[in-house]
């Protein structure tokens, strides 16, 4: 019997103007254990975030996850018992599903006889979640500028990492208000006016080059977004006031991580007036939640032992 550790990350997406191209490593995350069986059918155990929600058989995505690169492989996948340790929370927008992804897929690649490198596992990653931004970030670690070119050979996957800046910290605000990708996708228009694609092309560049240079004090500009924040506010309504609590109290940029509910401010200094003041303009709007500091991570989704 084999026994292999993998930590996953949590992850922000989009990072305002960045709709589905930009993705951020989280020190946050979820640890996973997995061990080979003589036998049996497959056995999931999960304690933390999800406990008693998510599934604790074949149905499970680390599971599935690890079954999609044995069959990449073709290889047959060995009885397994999973124990999933999760500080990510479900549905808020950091990215636990692409965690548990990346983090299957490095458990299986860690049991696999054949070694996939981490741009292989990036792209099972991308299909099995259908969107790359989040799981970029989950399997490379940092932050990821990643492209999907459809081509005639099938999608093809560009990913560029981009300096994070030393010393930036995240604030996140996590509400106890879910929201699903699926409702947060529904509610974005299928088509936009040239002057907001506009505004959006520029903040990304300036996003990017902002974080690549070490210019933090672009990053209230450059976090701002016309393409899918204004249209989820009907979907967590203290949006705003909770952004605009964040860049009072002296956070350098925020935005809506990935499809939300969860605010992420940027920081550099100041971390817990910022942190309080989000806390108390959500707690203004009869929303509770938790708040938390923490920071970027150059690490993806990792093997931490085996033995």
């Amino acid at each position: 019997m084999t026994l292999v550790r993998v930590k996953a990350p949590a992850t922000t997406a989009n990072m305002g103007p960045g709709y589905d191209c930009l993705g951020l490593a989280l020190d946050v995350w979820n640890t996973l254990e997995v061990e080979t069986l003589s036998g049996g059918e497959p056995q999931v155990e999960v304690t933390g975030q999800g406990e008693g929600e998510l599934g604790t058989g074949r149905d499970n995505l680390v599971y599935r996850s690890m079954e999609f690169l044995f069959n990449e492989a073709d290889e047959k996948m060995p009885p397994v018992r999973i124990k999933c340790d999760n500080d990510i929370p479900l549905a808020r927008g950091m990215g636990s599903s692409a965690a548990a992804i990346a983090g299957g897929l490095v458990a299986a690649n860690a049991l696999c006889s054949q070694d996939f490198t981490s741009n292989d596992l990036l792209e099972m990653a991308a299909t099995i979640e259908g969107h790359p931004d989040n799981v970029a970030a989950a399997v490379m670690g940092g932050m990821q500028l990643v492209i999907l070119e459809d081509t005639e050979e099938g999608n093809r996957l560009y990913t560029v990492p981009v300096n994070v800046p030393p010393e930036l910290h995240a604030v996140v605000y996590v509400p106890n208000v879910r929201i699903s990708t699926e409702d947060a996708r529904a509610v974005l228009p299928e088509n936009v006016s040239i002057p907001d694609a506009v505004h959006n092309m520029g903040r990304v560049g300036l996003l990017v080059a902002a974080m690549a240079t070490n210019h933090p004090e672009y990053l209230a500009v450059a976090t701002q977004d016309r393409l899918h924040q204004p249209y989820r506010q009907p979907l967590f309504r203290p949006m705003k006031v909770i952004f605009k609590a964040a860049l009072d109290a002296g956070a350098l940029g925020v935005f809506l991580s990935g499809s939300g509910s969860t605010v992420l401010a940027l920081t550099k200094g100041r971390e817990m007036t910022v942190a309080y003041e989000m806390a108390e303009a959500a707690r203004q709007a009869s929303v509770e939640g938790n708040v938390r500091v923490t920071q970027p991570t150059s690490l993806g989704a990792h093997v931490i032992s085996s033995e």
